[in-house]
């Protein structure tokens, strides 16, 4: 059983695509049958809420929504470890949208911990270090629009953050390079470089988007003031001002090339309105794989 998923380099290649194929089911079974899972939130959300819990629905199971601060007060009314204890005593899944990822580290300590008695998974909603559901969903999307991934490559543009961390171990499992262009002093710092290519990822870093999107497969981007940076929203726009991607970038890229972005986009920052909403873009297709995803994970990990 996959007792965590905080990030996609907690399970292996092998479960990776597993998952990825129990997400294409057309039909699954209910295995989640008279079950719970909890959804617990710090941060708040329209795309992971609703895909998780419509996967969980799916699957059979009943899912809870919890606020983490209002309701529960996490790590400050109850603390972190307790309130993973007390959660396990009633659902058989936990997943968190946090802020700081040592929360679900601790939280999925906490249920390893008691894995003898009961097994309850900790699955990384996202936090800011890492965001595994929206990697799955992205490899999904990729895998049902080009095939075979192997060789294809993806450029990245714009902040080395969450979402392109596990973008770059999720195409490690698919032996798909990646190359990240990002402004000065907001690429990937020396142990996320490490760490991705121990994973086995084939990463290349630029400070040219030009150079990183030029003949590329596929063209993502993110946000450049995403939760949690709201301070630095106008160093920021000065930073990325020439990170957008338009249609004169995505005219270097290969001529089938497809855009992704996660969302919510910031329309006119990090990319055109003609790019989101032109002929080279899947991310609604993207988003609605997001549910795919989180049920393709649920199936694998308790399938059986």
């Amino acid at each position: 059983m996959i007792a965590r998923f905080l990030d996609i380099d907690d399970i292996t290649v092998e479960q990776f695509n597993h998952v990825l194929n129990c997400a294409s089911i057309a039909n699954p079974a209910p295995v989640l049958q008279g079950k719970s899972v909890a959804m617990l939130f710090q941060k708040p959300s329209l795309r992971t809420r609703h895909s998780f819990e419509m996967a969980a629905v799916q699957l059979g199971a009943h899912p809870v929504y919890i606020n983490a601060m209002d309701e529960v007060g996490l790590g400050v009314r109850e603390s972190v470890a307790d309130v993973a204890r007390t959660l396990m005593c009633y659902h058989s899944v936990i997943g968190a949208r946090v802020l700081n990822h040592s929360v679900l580290e601790e939280m999925a300590d906490v249920c390893e911990e008691a894995a003898s008695v009961c097994e309850v998974p900790v699955i990384n909603l996202l936090s800011g270090y890492a965001h595994p559901m929206q990697a799955l969903a992205d490899i999904l999307t990729l895998r049902s629009e080009l095939g075979v991934l192997r060789n294809r490559s993806l450029a990245y543009v714009g902040d080395a953050n969450n979402v392109a961390r596990s973008l770059c171990l999720a195409s490690a499992c698919v032996d798909m390079p990646v190359r990240v262009a990002s402004p000065y002093g907001y690429g990937f710092d020396d142990v996320s470089i490490q760490r991705l290519r121990n994973y086995g990822c084939d990463i290349t870093l630029y400070e040219d988007p030009s150079e990183a999107v030029r003949d590329a497969n596929v063209v993502y981007t993110d946000v450049s003031v995403s939760m949690g940076s709201e301070h630095e929203r106008e160093r920021r726009r000065v930073d990325f001002a020439n990170y957008k991607v338009d249609a004169k970038l995505m005219r270097l890229a290969d001529t089938e090339a497809i855009f992704l972005h996660c969302l919510p986009a910031h329309r006119g920052e990090e990319v055109s309105s003609d790019v989101l909403d032109g002929p080279s873009s899947r991310v609604w297709v993207q988003a609605a794989n997001r549910m795919h995803a989180a049920r393709g994970l649920l199936i694998a990990m308790f399938e059986g």
